[in-house]
């Protein structure tokens, strides 16, 4: 009767223990994948409780999801998103990704995505050997940009695969511009609007600029005016800079469209032109990227099917 009860006992508590263990290691894949927990316990249960094993079987679920959902999504409109900009050193990197609503855009697993993308287009570009590093300014496209490769080894077209089949929308990688700076230039960025974080290593909105200028002087006044000629080139749009003496101003300021007789943004009182004469600044080139603006036909190309093969 005693052994009886005991075997009993400890059959009870052996199962007891083997749930406490099952639920510690449920928690550690959910906290670790962020999948759902009816997921992360059919991957506990798929690879006899082997946390490490479970979390690949997790990946590869999800990648072929991601697959089958992007390609059912593609095809359908995405003028919305993000653009990211990142500014280190000498180099200055901006990108523009899509979604369909500005629901998604909003979510944090998109802006994780831009993020990636960003990281993974500036270290691409960083890596290019000397002769191709000259070249001040060069574009990657959407085909392009879809094949570098993340810090995690994959392309970021399976990046973009996952995060469809996360975000139910179809999301698309569209364009993005490297600038480096030679040892007279500088470089300033911008984003609007303004991210709440006051220094996130990305800058990110549905606007972004970025400026290369030269400089009598490299304080913190200089940069700070450089990265408003950046806020207005996002709010005045000039087509180009402008050449004093050559380029005249047109008699409606409203249409004005050179950047050196527009007045100032931040200060209509005096012009683009004033401002930089006044401060020793020189604009050496600029670019201006609008979330889902239409490109022209260098710019933009066919849709580009989401599918690894491409690369």
């Amino acid at each position: 009767m005693f052994s009886r009860q005991c075997g009993r006992f400890f059959h009870f508590n052996n199962n007891l223990l083997w749930s406490l263990i099952n639920k510690s290691d449920l928690s550690k894949l959910r906290k670790k994948t962020g999948y759902t927990f009816a997921n992360c316990k059919k991957a506990l249960e798929a690879n006899n409780h082997n946390v490490e094993l479970a979390e690949k079987w997790l990946q590869e679920q999800a990648q072929a999801l991601g697959w089958a959902k992007a390609t059912k999504l593609e095809g359908r409109s995405t003028l919305q998103g993000l653009i990211g900009v990142s500014l280190k050193g000498d180099t200055a990197l901006m990108v523009e990704a899509n979604c369909e609503t500005d629901f998604v855009a909003r979510n944090r697993k998109f802006e994780a995505l831009v993020e990636l993308a960003v990281q993974s287009c500036s270290a691409f570009a960083q890596s290019l050997n000397p002769m191709d590093t000259k070249v001040r300014i060069f574009m990657l496209d959407s085909a392009q940009m879809r094949c570098i490769t993340a810090n995690d080894g994959k392309p970021l077209v399976d990046h973009v695969a996952m995060a469809i089949s996360s975000l139910g929308e179809n999301l698309n990688l569209r364009r993005a511009i490297f600038l480096k700076s030679s040892g007279t230039t500088q470089l300033a960025g911008f984003t609007h609007p303004s991210p709440k974080n006051p220094d996130p290593a990305t800058l990110m909105g549905k606007y972004g600029a970025l400026v290369s200028y030269r400089a009598s002087s490299h304080d913190s006044q200089i940069q700070e005016v450089a990265k408003q000629i950046c806020q207005h080139i996002v709010g005045m749009n000039p087509v180009k800079i402008g050449v004093s003496g050559t380029d005249e101003p047109v008699e409606n300021k409203d249409e004005e469209t050179v950047m050196l007789h527009q007045d100032f943004l931040l200060d209509p009182s005096v012009t683009v032109g004033q401002l930089l004469t006044d401060m020793g600044i020189e604009i050496v080139d600029f670019v201006r990227f609008e979330c889902g603006e239409p490109l022209n036909a260098e710019e933009e190309n066919e849709p580009v099917k989401v599918s690894s093969q491409s690369c």
